[in-house]
């Protein structure tokens, strides 16, 4: 049993709390957050006893095989480097940091330490983007050239993550980010970038409205688009969309969890709704769901001791394309090649 503790008790941190207790393998046995009254909320909803205001203290204190991470991003190169100072495994929330070079330097504390560190980037498990992906790697519709990775919306996401409506950025760091590593895991890491932002919510301070077309390196063209301000008839959240043409058919997974193949003729219309889990409610069952899956994984990699998918050395694949993606939004819309970023 890996004993593990949690760093930041928020809104989504519960989420995390609720997978753990269902990932076979794992045990949460400690709790850290500074805000004392959510801390001990959090314990009392959990029943995990021991509880600190200081992870230095918690450290110190527990003998943990890992720590997850779900605090903000300002606080997570400080963390992701006493963690790997005490030797401790890593999960860390996405953004998983608040620039490239800070990014760099926490991937390479971990590296240096010998401890796993693993981004939660969760879009990219849900269970019906990993559908997707394996129609596309069995042939389904042949060679993909051309993708659209849509999350378009008009939910309400400040009343929770009020935080949201105040920073400098907004959509690409916060939603686009998502976006953008499903593209990266549907066609492959990019070439070129260019990008286009708008402030639609007056409220607000930055943007919530974002395009950006992408140049892969194996030659597919994707489009990335992202909005917190589009209404809707129905609303779709929190459901990525896809639209992809290959050289022998064509695949669309469509609101209400519709994935349709077409291919020489022949046409699958398969319902790859992600299952409901006992502590998740809808509509947010699918990113519930991912972060079970993810936690999965994680652990499935300590004991096989392989890479996690969305390590942090690979993360900062991700993480260069939402710095470039605002290099051009702010550039007029310029292609930004990624190069750049090496």
């Amino acid at each position: 049993m890996r004993k593990g503790a949690l760093i930041g008790c928020g809104f989504f941190a519960q989420n995390h709390l609720h997978a753990w207790r269902d990932v076979d393998g794992a045990d949460i046995v400690a709790l850290c957050d500074r805000d004392r009254t959510r801390l001990e909320e959090t314990a009392r909803r959990f029943g995990i006893e021991r509880v600190y205001t200081e992870a230095d203290a918690m450290l110190a204190a527990e003998g943990l095989d890992f720590v997850d991470i779900a605090t903000t991003v300002e606080t997570h190169r400080p963390l992701v480097e006493l963690a790997a100072s005490r030797g401790r495994h890593i999960v860390c929330q996405k953004p998983f940091a608040a620039n490239l070079d800070d990014a760099g330097r926490m991937v390479s504390a971990a590296e240096r330490a010998g401890v796993m560190l693993m981004v939660h980037e969760n879009f990219r498990w849900q269970s019906a983007l990993r559908a997707a992906r394996t129609e596309i790697d069995k042939g389904a519709i042949g060679t993909p050239f051309w993708g659209r990775v849509s999350f378009r919306s008009a939910y309400d996401v400040y009343k929770a993550q009020p935080y949201l409506a105040t920073d400098e950025r907004f959509i690409i760091q916060d939603l686009g980010i998502h976006i953008l590593d499903v593209a990266r895991f549907l066609f492959g890491d990019v070439a070129t970038i260019c990008a286009s932002t708008r402030r639609v919510n007056p409220r607000i301070r930055a943007e919530d409205v974002a395009t950006m077309m992408l140049m892969h390196q194996g030659g597919v063209t994707s489009v990335v688009d992202c909005s917190y301000a589009t209404e809707l008839p129905q609303e779709n959240f929190p459901e990525t969309l896809l639209e992809i043409d290959g050289s022998e058919g064509t695949l669309r997974l469509s609101a209400g969890y519709r994935m349709v193949v077409h291919n020489g003729g022949e046409t699958v219309d398969k319902d790859v709704s992600p299952p409901v889990l006992a502590w998740a409610e809808r509509p947010w069952h699918g990113i519930q769901e991912s972060v079970f899956n993810i936690e999965r994984h994680f652990i499935e990699c300590l004991e096989s001791g392989r890479a996690p998918e969305t390590s942090g050395r690979d993360n900062l694949e991700t993480l260069a394309l939402v710095e470039a993606a605002y290099r051009s939004a702010a550039e007029g819309s310029r292609s930004i090649a990624m190069a750049e970023f090496a």
